[in-house]
């Protein structure tokens, strides 16, 4: 009896050599690559969000906008979110910006409409830091989330809550209390926001402006009462409490109607500054630029 054996025919032990080699190499060359690819990068940080307000002698105007900034982050987690006033106000606007690091900015005008702030006084605080690629948004106004948050606060001052009857809408009107400007153009965003105001309501709304505009709110208020409109509504077209909102409130003789409060910390305000920081327009290329949105 011969022995029988249980070896590896030689061929096929070359056919699996043959495959081993090439395995080899594949693994190699793979490995090569794989050494001279660059890492994945990290994505980088968001621009910080610089919140624009005006500024105020009136106390209550610094809190609006330091609770505001909460509302923003609490919205936000994560993202650097600075105030910066135009004037009356610490921190400064450019004090601001000189305390961020190199990188990117987006300022968010605390502003309802386009005027001279927002055309020459952002655009030039973004250019004078230089250390920083930045962007301008948009103003706040117009938006629907500015009328939803001004019909909230005309119901907390006494609004009914749903239509009004046919006899009420005859004889009711409102006055959209606005700060004013020179420029023509913050006079069209007041009246695009008090149109869509008007669609809400059902009744007619009128811009009357606390200075720099006409007509003041006492004029825009007699001028309803004249077309019959006897129940008049204030409604407050300001950022925070102030000397424009206290003014406007008293342009209403004791009876004719209600005033509402500032826009203030309204949740729509929180959303709709960030809304205005992730719509603001990007350069062309990989440079931020600092530039104007329009409204």
């Amino acid at each position: 009896m011969t022995d029988k054996s249980y070896g590896t025919h030689p061929s096929r032990t070359a056919e699996l050599d043959s495959a081993a080699g090439l395995l080899t190499m594949i693994g190699a060359q793979l490995g090569s690559r794989l050494s001279h690819r660059s890492p994945l990068r990290e994505r980088p940080d968001p621009p910080a969000l610089v919140l624009v307000a005006h500024g105020s002698r009136n106390p209550g105007a610094l809190a609006t906008v330091t609770e505001l900034v909460a509302r923003i982050r609490a919205l936000r987690p994560g993202l650097t979110v600075r105030p910066g006033h135009i004037e009356l106000n610490a921190p400064l606007l450019g004090d601001t910006l000189a305390a961020l690091p190199a990188g990117r900015a987006v300022l968010v005008p605390l502003l309802l409409s386009r005027g001279h702030h927002v055309k020459r006084d952002l655009p030039a605080a973004a250019n004078a830091a230089t250390h920083l690629l930045t962007r301008v948004a948009a103003p706040l106004g117009p938006h629907p989330l500015l009328v939803d948050a001004l019909h909230d606060r005309l119901m907390a001052a006494g609004w009914p809550d749903g239509p009004l009857p046919e006899h009420e809408r005859r004889r009711t009107g409102v006055v959209l209390a606005a700060a004013g400007s020179r420029d023509p153009q913050a006079a069209v965003d007041t009246r695009r926001t008090a149109d869509l105001l008007a669609r809400r309501l059902g009744v007619p709304v009128v811009p009357g402006y606390a200075s720099a505009a006409a007509p003041d709110v006492a004029t825009a208020v007699r001028a309803l009462t004249a077309r019959g409109r006897t129940r008049i509504a204030v409604a407050s077209y300001f950022t925070a409490p102030g000397r424009f909102a206290d003014e406007s409130a008293a342009a209403l003789a004791p009876g004719q109607g209600i005033a509402a409060a500032p826009l203030g910390t309204h949740p729509a305000m929180a959303r709709l500054v960030l809304h205005r920081y992730d719509t603001a327009p990007a350069a062309p290329g990989p440079a931020l630029t600092p530039h104007l949105a329009t409204a």
